[in-house]
């Protein structure tokens, strides 16, 4: 089974970002397969050096995604829009296109948005 996560919210301002980053991991724990696109402000996830101070590290939760063997994927033209580069993001996502989402989509059992 392979399950496709869209997140669409910026990590601390809503508690969404971080459902989806739980639903991820424990889908991945009970042996589903994931792909994760980020896309609008999700692609704030995959910013390096996020340090909050008072909330979880949403970051290192899509590391653990991604350690645990998701595929991620971060929406090119929303990363430019807000002026981040592949280089910005963490290790292990890959700018990615509409096509890609539309390959996540097709090759999934379920899709859910975050």
């Amino acid at each position: 089974m392979k399950f496709t996560v869209v997140i669409t919210t910026a990590p601390y301002g809503h508690e969404r970002a971080y459902s989806a980053l739980r639903f991820a991991l424990t889908s991945l724990l009970e042996g589903i397969d994931v792909n994760i696109f980020l896309i609008e402000d999700g692609v704030y996830l995959a910013k390096k050096s996020q340090n909050p101070s008072e909330f979880p590290n949403y970051m290192e939760y899509l590391k653990n995604c991604i350690e645990s063997g998701a595929v991620v994927k971060a929406c090119g033209p929303c990363c430019r829009a807000r002026g981040l580069s592949e280089e910005d993001l963490i290790d292990g996502v890959i700018l990615g296109t509409m096509h890609d989402l539309v390959d996540f989509v097709k090759e999934s059992d379920k899709v859910v948005t975050f």
